[in-house]
């Protein structure tokens, strides 16, 4: 009955590893920028993630800082470990004027650090930003032919694993100032999704009760046959 039991036993690992992956969307449904897994498994039944970049809701806020990609492409921001790349574009300002992500780290553009002296910050749709009337630099924003390759780290911000060279200007290219895109999570499937996969879960315990109630149950016949 040992060999009955593997197949109830991986279908509820695989079950319970969605569940994580399903309890991680909604937790971050309000996240600006996220982006949810996909879980799929190998033939050896391990769980790969695969991130579904597709675009979230933007959202108005009015805050002059905070900028959305309406299409392709992530903001680079400087980290101590090296370059990421976000979709979180609810940036502010440190002690010395330069444009910040939510960690502190500062945002890339075209010329490096961001630096932001003055009232009136204005940021076109291609992302060139004026204060005060006057172009002090232009958001880099990239993008990659292979985003298989980014990897999430956490804090909202990707890695990339392979060659910065890599990187591309996305061929449409649309920033939105005072707006910030919101998750690509539906409170509503992730819900349905959760009922679901917790009933096959249960499922799978029942089947796994099951089983170890016939062994039970044939042991304790072998001994009094004996």
């Amino acid at each position: 009955m040992i060999l009955q039991m593997t197949r109830p036993a991986q279908g509820g690992l695989r079950q319970e590893r969605i569940l994580e992956a399903t309890s991680n969307h909604l937790s971050n449904s309000d996240t600006v920028g996220f982006k949810k897994d996909v879980v799929s498994f190998d033939k050896m039944f391990k769980a790969q993630l695969n991130t579904d970049f597709s675009q979230g809701h933007l959202k108005t806020t009015d805050n002059k800082l905070d900028v959305g990609l309406g299409d392709g492409g992530f903001f680079k921001i400087a980290t101590p470990d090296g370059i990421n790349y976000t979709r979180a574009g609810n940036f502010t300002l440190n002690n010395q004027g330069v444009l910040v992500n939510q960690s502190g780290n500062a945002v890339q553009g075209l010329n490096g650090n961001i630096v932001i002296n003055g009232q009136a910050v204005a940021i076109n749709e291609a992302g060139e930003v004026r204060v005060d009337g006057i172009l002090v630099d232009t958001l880099d924003v990239v993008t990659f032919e292979d985003l298989n390759k980014l990897d999430k780290k956490g804090a909202n911000l990707f890695i990339y694993d392979g060659d910065p060279a890599d990187e591309i200007r996305p061929e449409r290219l649309l920033v939105k100032q005072g707006a910030v895109e919101g998750s690509n999570i539906s409170v509503v499937d992730e819900m349905v999704g959760m009922v679901d996969h917790h009933r096959m879960y249960e499922t799978y315990q029942k089947m796994m009760q099951t089983f170890d109630e016939v062994d039970g149950k044939t042991v304790n016949e072998v001994g009094k046959l004996q």
